[in-house]
């Protein structure tokens, strides 16, 4: 049985590296399940006896590229004790800049975080969702400083209200879809946003739900 679960362990990794390299080199689209089967030397059939449907191997393939991601912000932010909120401030800048370098550097991996949608037949999985939960995390901490009289609920929302606001500049920008910008460029444009929405932090709606799940149905 040792035996059995150690091949069916290596043939999953096998799998997951396979989807891994089609979609960082040729994007979400490119992912076929005979091409994986073919990659890593098994019958079609056998993928779905590995997961229970492709939806699961593109999200094991995503929980990698928001580990990549967590490590980024993790290593660009100073982490606190802030003396003063421009301390606060300085770290949301840095969390932003690191975003946009990820993304400008992994940009197909990046965008398929995005593209993917998952059945409606299908959830995200508690382990992808808690990955999610951890990168916002990132940006509750220099929140805390900035607007302490928030409750958590409330800073979640925020946090996540300003990754939309961060993460709509990078895409446009990356993407080119109003005007081409060169990243130097664009790197003043997230700077900008970043301090302007923290500095007018007291004017932003915290009631409103916000969700942002970097995968959806």
């Amino acid at each position: 049985m040792a035996n059995q679960a150690d091949r069916y362990a290596a043939l999953r990794t096998r799998l997951i590296n396979a989807a891994e390299r089609t979609i960082a080199e040729r994007g979400l689209a490119a992912l076929k399940a005979r091409d994986l089967a073919a990659e890593a030397g098994c019958a079609i059939g056998t993928i779905y006896n590995v997961f229970e449907h492709l939806d699961e191997l593109v999200l094991a393939v995503g929980s990698r590229t928001l580990a990549m991601l967590d490590a980024a912000l993790e290593a660009a932010r100073s982490r606190g004790p802030y003396s003063s909120t421009e301390e606060a401030i300085a770290d949301l800048v840095r969390l932003a800049l690191a975003y946009l370098n990820f993304a400008a550097r992994h940009q197909v991996r990046w965008r398929a975080l995005f593209e993917h949608r998952i059945s409606g037949a299908h959830s995200l999985p508690d382990g992808y969702v808690e990955q999610q939960r951890v990168l916002f995390a990132q940006v509750e901490g220099p929140l805390a400083m900035l607007l302490p009289g928030l409750d958590d609920e409330r800073r979640r929302v925020l946090a996540r209200t300003l990754f939309c606001a961060v993460h709509g500049v990078v895409a446009l920008g990356l993407e080119e879809k109003l005007v081409s910008l060169p990243l130097s460029d664009l790197r003043q444009q997230v700077v900008a946003i970043v301090r302007a929405i923290a500095r007018g932090r007291n004017e932003l709606p915290y009631d409103a739900p916000v969700s942002v799940p970097l995968s959806s149905n």
